[in-house]
């Protein structure tokens, strides 16, 4: 059995190929939307400014604030409202969310038209030396005492 048979409507058979690879290609949005939302809500619900509630991290334990440390908190705070709290949590996640979901929307219309977004080689290059430059930065900036109110 079909989608469109499951679905009721009736399509042409001249369209039907277009429908299907549509569905096709729209799947990993989905997943990766969906998968999202079903984390932030089990953030929301689950409060990991609860001491040990999603586990413990060894740099952490060890004194060290990797650029990942107070991301959990950051989107408990955002689900709940809390822009400052969730900057506080981690600054460097608060301000890389435009850019993600920017690359999200523009991957997700590409795969919704057929016409998927290919940015240059060079491109993804110089961003990815660009973001882990900044995470490294970071990083170090939040373990030194001048960059300790970017600590979580």
């Amino acid at each position: 059995m079909t989608l469109d048979e499951l679905s009721g409507t009736e399509v042409l058979a001249a369209d039907a190929p277009a429908v299907r690879s549509r569905t096709r290609r729209m799947v990993a949005p989905l997943v990766v939307a969906g998968g999202l939302t079903a984390m932030t809500v089990a953030l929301h619900f689950r409060d990991p400014h609860d001491h040990g509630s999603w586990g413990f991290c060894p740099l952490a334990a060890m004194g060290v604030y990797c650029p990942g440390c107070g991301g959990l908190r950051a989107v408990n705070d955002l689900s709940n409202g809390q822009l400052g709290a969730a900057a506080s949590s981690n600054l460097l996640f608060i301000v890389s969310l435009p850019f993600l979901a920017y690359a999200f929307g523009r991957w997700t219309y590409g795969r919704w038209t057929g016409r998927p977004w290919q940015p240059s080689g060079r491109s993804m290059n110089v961003t990815a030396v660009v973001v882990c430059a900044l995470m490294l930065v970071f990083a170090v900036l939040r373990n030194t005492t001048a960059g300790s109110w970017l600590a979580p």
